[in-house]
């Protein structure tokens, strides 16, 4: 990828090295809404579950006070992070006030380890994940390490469509789609559940492929390779693969974000229109 013309977002909060909460779980022995939400966001990357409600129920609760974050680092990576983030936000501000909407701007949360978030704690073993109660995309930066050798996805593009996915949730969330796929959930059976489940996933890829589409048409951020990188890292978490290494087979009626041959045909659609409209899994027939 290319910054040439970029600037770094002011919208990243570091909690690395103790600060903002790390290490500390829901207070409490039970399981809260938010640790349930966040295990079903392990089972997105082949973590197993128990893994985040065994910690709810069996950690003591937190101390009331943690130190406040401060700005990030000058490290490589959290540069890299700022840059991108900072093209998500040009991009889609651009995007929404074509289409008369204002967009807010989600904050980036760099953690290590574990971090407080308004849907549970957040742990570096699910994953990246965003939280819409408080508009935050959270990232422990050890996943870029697991996405280069654990799934076999290097490369800085890859990594930045792991944000511009995260960060499509986000704009789901400010159009209203969220919410009403989640109520929409809750009275649906749960092969019902998990294929709106898949459906807002695969939305939310081609939202990333939108941004890629129109940042590099405004900036000409992207360099050789580069969407071959963010197709690699889609097929690396796709469902059927993520089943298959962990399984043996897959089981598409629980599939929550869709295959890897989907999850590359929806970022490549999103790509090629570079138009909100393209993203409608909703009303598409065929995913």
């Amino acid at each position: 990828m290319r910054f040439d013309n970029s600037r770094e977002s002011d919208n990243v909060e570091d909690r690395r090295g103790g600060g903002g909460g790390r290490g500390l779980p829901m207070g409490g022995k039970g399981i809260g809404l938010g640790t349930i939400v966040l295990a079903l966001v392990a089972m997105y990357f082949g973590v197993d579950p128990s893994i985040v409600l065994n910690q709810a129920v069996e950690s003591p609760a937190p101390s009331a006070a943690s130190r406040p974050a401060g700005p990030p680092a000058n490290d490589a990576e959290s540069k890299f992070i700022r840059h991108v983030l900072a093209e998500t936000e040009d991009t889609w501000q651009q995007i929404f006030r074509q289409n008369g909407k204002q967009y807010v701007e989600p904050t980036l949360v760099l953690f290590s380890g574990a971090t407080r978030t308004a849907c549970g704690v957040g742990q570096a073993a699910m994953g990246p994940f965003y939280c819409p109660a408080d508009q935050k995309v959270y990232i422990d930066l050890s996943f870029y390490q697991e996405l280069k050798t654990r799934y076999r996805a290097p490369g800085d593009f890859a990594q930045a469509y792991v944000i511009a996915h995260e960060v499509g949730h986000h704009v789901q969330n400010l159009l209203g789609i969220s919410g009403k796929v989640q109520a929409a959930r809750e009275r649906a059976s749960e092969r019902e559940a998990n294929a709106l489940s898949v459906r807002l996933e695969l939305q939310a890829d081609c939202l990333a492929g939108v941004w890629a589409k129109n940042a590099d048409a405004a900036r000409g951020i992207l360099e050789a390779g580069d969407v071959e990188e963010a197709l690699q890292a889609a097929t690396a978490i796709g469902d059927d693969t993520l089943q298959k290494q962990a399984q043996g087979y897959a089981v598409p009626d629980s599939f929550t974000h869709g295959s890897a041959e989907q999850r590359m045909r929806w970022f490549k659609r999103g790509m090629a229109s570079g138009q909100l409209a393209a993203c409608n899994t909703f009303q598409a027939g065929s995913l």
